[in-house]
């Protein structure tokens, strides 16, 4: 099914039975297949869903989402922070590839924000960990931090696309638990 043919409360619909299914699974049960990636390399691309998640090797969004080639567009940075880079992937994702639903998913344990919490890297990693300072403030909880910082990337990309609340294109948050792989979504 192309991206464009399902709306952004399906592909929401979809990503929870996804995550439901994922609860009990052993293996990912997206299609992986040789015809599927022969279907995707001549007929392109058509996500149902964007997927802004960490750079977390625990979060893998396609198994998360009982997701298979072609199904996600995912997009994954350290601590799921915000740039340009990941603005303008979304950006392309939602007016190239016609997908209406994009997901900033942050998770259990983040490495990211643990470091905004509780210390002060140098180097590139201080680019990270400021923007999630930037989103946590003073806040303390590893819990309540990252999803302070899941609302702010979630609200720079409403605010840099443009989305608003009566628009096709819909901007929600998630958080995924590693412990037990349940993902929690909010309004």
């Amino acid at each position: 099914m192309k991206a464009n043919a399902i709306s952004a409360a399906e592909a929401l619909e979809r990503l929870k039975k996804g995550n439901e299914t994922y609860l009990s699974a052993r293996s990912n049960p997206g299609d992986v297949s040789p015809e599927i990636r022969k279907a995707t390399c001549e007929g392109g691309q058509h996500p149902y869903a964007i997927v802004v998640a960490c750079s977390d090797s625990r979060v893998i969004p396609e198994s998360i989402f009982s997701a298979g080639i072609g199904e996600l567009f995912v997009i994954r940075v350290a601590g799921n922070v915000m740039d340009k880079h990941q603005i303008g992937s979304v950006e392309y994702a939602a007016d190239h590839l016609g997908c209406k639903l994009v997901v900033v998913l942050g998770h259990e344990h983040c490495g990211a924000v643990g470091a905004a919490l509780t210390s002060k890297p140098e180097g590139f990693v201080k680019y990270i960990t400021d923007e999630i300072c930037e989103a946590i403030g003073d806040e303390k909880d590893e819990y309540r931090a990252c999803c302070l910082n899941v609302k702010r990337g979630v609200s720079i990309l409403k605010e840099s696309l443009k989305v608003g609340d009566g628009d096709e294109l819909k901007v929600c948050g998630a958080y995924y638990r590693i412990s037990d792989g349940a993902v929690e979504f909010f309004d």
